[in-house]
């Protein structure tokens, strides 16, 4: 994928669902992983043009898993002028050593969120911005419906009362093979996930699943993304124009 392509996917995420307004303060969350990085991208460059004015602060939750370098990152953050914070945690050493957790996703997320939007708000921000792209979204359907018997997937765009904060996913549109085609496209400084549990989840099986049924059922992952689209979800963000199938599958 092109730059120009993801600047015009995310384009379409950001005007559709409203998720940039004028004077925002964006904290964009950095895990390390081509996700993230390749949304920095595409804020970082959007900035340059889009007509709305707002900055950005990239943020990475360090879990204190030790051997995580994240100079690389730092780098690209410097040669985008956009400042670039580390908070250090020990979240690692309390799901692992401490609670000894046997399924520590759910708690993981839980505590990052909670160091990444207390940053966030530190640095005067009052939105985040996390790289979830359609797979993400579709995958988070299928987990909902086979592990809680409902329909749901995360909104474009979700406030969040008691920090004030708003959080945004600008990369909805994108294809996780089109975010691994910009990773090796524009060399992305990707760090390796330091987490032990990391491709052994409940998402990982589910990801898998996915691909089974593209590979069985050519133009399922479409056919999902656009029932999640026009679900109508609840506390998913009214859309003034809705886009047509053309406009958001991805050539």
């Amino acid at each position: 994928m092109k730059l120009q392509r993801l600047y015009s996917l995310t384009r379409q995420a950001i005007d559709y669902y409203h998720l940039i307004e004028d004077g925002d303060h964006i904290a964009v969350g950095i895990s390390g992983g081509k996700d993230s990085l390749t949304l920095l991208y595409a804020l970082q460059g959007l900035k340059q043009f889009y007509p709305k004015q707002f900055e950005l602060s990239a943020i990475t939750v360090d879990l204190g898993f030790g051997d995580f370098d994240l100079s690389p990152v730092k780098e690209l953050c410097e040669r985008f002028s956009v400042p670039y914070t580390i908070v250090s945690t020990e979240i690692g050493k309390i799901l692992f050593d401490t609670r000894e957790e046997s399924n520590p996703c759910a708690l993981c997320a839980k505590l990052r969120k909670g160091a990444l939007n207390e940053a966030a708000i530190k640095l005067g921000c009052n939105k985040i911005a996390y790289a979830h792209h359609r797979e993400d979204l579709i995958e988070t359907m299928l987990l909902s419906l086979i592990y809680e018997g409902r329909f749901y997937a995360f909104s474009p765009s979700t406030y969040l009362d008691r920090t004030g904060l708003t959080v945004i996913r600008p990369m909805i549109y994108v294809k996780e093979a089109d975010v691994i085609g910009f990773k090796n496209k524009y060399n992305l400084p990707v760090c390796k996930n330091p987490c032990p549990v990391d491709g052994h989840t409940k998402r990982e099986y589910v990801k898998k699943l996915t691909k089974t049924l593209e590979r069985e059922n050519p133009g399922v992952k479409d056919r999902l993304f656009h029932a999640i689209v026009d679900g109508n979800i609840e506390g998913w963000p009214e859309i003034l124009s809705k886009p047509t199938t053309e406009v958001i599958k991805e050539s």
